[in-house]
């Protein structure tokens, strides 16, 4: 049986589906081949399309957009404006926010940070405590983890690792 509840002006339509304690209101919508499921909350004007999952606990809000197959979970949150697409996979405690995109099959998840108008794609992993921001990028196979913070307009790309304590502005 499911709990889920849809309401405010929300919309969910197509062959779209929201089960569990999920949570689905304001303006946002849910469409498409989309699943919203578990205690999951999709609010505010927020867009979750294509053939996107948000689960768990995962919060996606403000203007955000879900789509492809891109996926949300666990206590992630994905907010403001930025857009989460292709096969990425925000999860954990991950905060997605501003106008940062990540795409392809990139992840960011455990405690990371990605926000600005950074971008984060390929397959790049951004995790643990790292912060990536401003007009930041990360891509191909990159990797920024522990407590490592890339902003300014730094690049990281290739097979590059960036750990620890270090910053690149």
């Amino acid at each position: 049986f499911s709990n889920a509840k849809i309401y405010d002006k929300a919309w969910v339509f197509s062959n779209a589906e929201v089960s569990g304690d999920a949570v689905v209101h304001g303006d946002a919508e849910v469409y498409d081949k989309a699943r919203v499921f578990g205690d999951a909350e999709v609010s505010g004007n927020a867009l979750v399309f294509g053939n996107a999952l948000v689960y768990g606990k995962a919060r996606v809000s403000g203007d955000a957009e879900v789509s492809g197959k891109a996926e949300v979970s666990g206590s992630a949150r994905v907010s403001g404006s930025a857009v989460v697409d292709g096969n990425a996979k925000i999860y954990d405690k991950a905060w997605v926010f501003s106008n940062a995109k990540i795409y392809d099959k990139a992840w960011v998840f455990s405690n990371a940070e990605v926000f600005g108008n950074a971008l984060v794609y390929g397959k790049a992993r951004v995790s643990g405590d790292a912060v990536v921001s401003g007009d930041a990028v990360v891509h191909g196979d990159a990797v920024v983890y522990g407590n490592a913070e890339v902003s300014g307009k730094a690049r990281v790309s290739g097979d590059a690792k960036v750990s620890g304590n270090t910053e690149m502005v």
